[in-house]
């Protein structure tokens, strides 16, 4: 199909198992109402509650499930007579607060006394027995627009046990909270995990739904999948242009700020450099004691890199999560976003990378399951430790970038 307005309502989207396109759909306009972003979870209650009405509803979401005002998406469901009965929690639990990786347990809800089945414990994938005790699995989930987050992974989880139970997953669409901008290398599936699903670029500039509806043929799955869009926004629209609330994805990535950073910070989570977890600028920084921040800048600095700017800073790690340097002081390299249309976070990992490699050979301690993990393949850090210059390593993720923006057409939602 071509783009569609985020005036409309995905309501069946038909994907041939083979991945070989997008049948024709059906799709109902969206009432209009005055020029304000509206979540997925607000236009199904204001128009598709047909879609749920009458129906046993289980609901995956977090913290960041709430509408314009911020109330949450359960307490909305229950108010407007949904028969809520099951609710799911993604990674770092139900109310956002469990570090990255932590295992999740089921609990029951304190407010509402519904069960809150873990996706992030013992079990990734909803229970048969659960997901047959009901009509349709809302998925209402905050993504980061970055290939790293898990919240894909867990929505296709979902999926699956829905097409093995014959069960209809409807995905509440919310905005990419840093726009529609592509950037990084596409992932090898050959190296597919729950922090690299799909054959997509590390800033894969989609919404959750939109990822969907791609995983949905790329894995060749038959779910029978609805996307309630998001109302009034374009794709070049970051969150704070939406005027919605801003609600952490997760513990460490409290701010836009460290969004925008964090399609190219994540990768030094597979180093044994420090992202700033523990602090109040998680993926806005990295750190370590040896590290020669004045050399390195140095370099970077001469790369003339747009869009961005660096600080010498120092920090200290309080309970990181992630076993690096807890209450060491750290020297660290702080980045700054100053033009967010120029800015590729991506490409300023590569440099860093490559800057602290060059400076210290034998201290920026490749991780190496983790790091290829999250780089989608082996190849970028084999270019670092070779001295691949970043401008070579960059202009071979071309091709395949621009293969995938034409892929993705048929996928997409909103309008530029």
């Amino acid at each position: 199909m071509h783009v569609r307005s985020a005036w409309m309502v995905v309501l069946g989207i038909g994907v041939a198992a083979c991945g070989g396109g997008v049948a024709p759909e059906e799709v109902v306009p969206v009432r209009r109402a005055a020029r304000a972003t509206r979540t997925g979870l607000e236009v199904l209650l204001g128009d598709s509650a047909a879609l749920v009405a009458g129906k046993r509803v289980g609901l995956v979401t977090n913290q960041s499930g709430v509408d314009a005002t911020g109330v949450s998406g359960v307490d909305r469901l229950r108010s407007a007579g949904i028969a809520l009965v099951a609710l799911f929690s993604p990674e770092h639990g139900f109310r956002g607060n469990a570090e990255a990786g932590e295992a999740v347990a089921s609990t029951v809800d304190s407010a509402t006394r519904l069960p809150i089945y873990s996706l992030y414990g013992r079990n990734r994938v909803p229970a048969d027995s659960v997901v047959r005790s009901l009509d349709v699995l809302l998925v209402d989930l905050q993504d980061a627009g970055a290939r790293y987050y898990t919240y894909l992974a867990t929505t296709v989880d979902v999926m699956r046990a829905a097409q093995s139970a014959g069960r209809t997953v409807v995905v509440l669409d919310r905005p990419n909270p840093i726009g529609g901008m592509v950037q990084g290398n596409v992932l090898d599936t050959a190296w597919r995990t729950d922090v690299g699903l799909l054959a997509i670029p590390m800033r894969h500039g989609m919404t959750l739904g939109e990822l969907a509806r791609l995983a949905r043929s790329d894995l060749g799955l038959t779910t029978d999948l609805r996307v309630v869009p998001v109302g009034h926004w374009r794709r070049r629209e970051t969150f704070d242009q939406t005027k919605l609330p801003f609600i952490p994805p997760s513990p460490n990535l409290r701010t836009l700020e460290a969004l925008f950073h964090y399609p190219g910070t994540c990768l030094f989570e597979g180093t044994a450099l420090s992202v700033g977890r523990g602090t109040e600028a998680a993926f806005e920084q990295i750190g370590a004691p040896w590290l020669d921040t004045a050399a390195v800048l140095r370099r970077i600095r001469k790369a003339r890199l747009a869009g961005v700017e660096f600080t010498n800073v120092t920090f200290t790690p309080r309970r990181p999560g992630d076993g690096k340097f807890a209450d060491s002081l750290l020297r660290g390299i702080r980045l700054h976003v100053t033009d967010r249309r120029r800015y590729d976070p991506t490409a300023t990992a590569v440099h860093l990378l490559a800057a602290i490699q060059a400076v210290h050979p034998d201290r920026i301690g490749f991780l190496v399951r983790s790091f290829d993990r999250l780089a989608g393949s082996d190849r970028l850090r084999s270019a670092i430790l070779a001295g691949t210059l970043p401008a070579k390593i960059l202009k071979e993720w071309e091709s395949e970038r621009t293969a995938f923006m034409e892929r993705r057409k048929s996928f997409l939602i909103y309008p530029e």
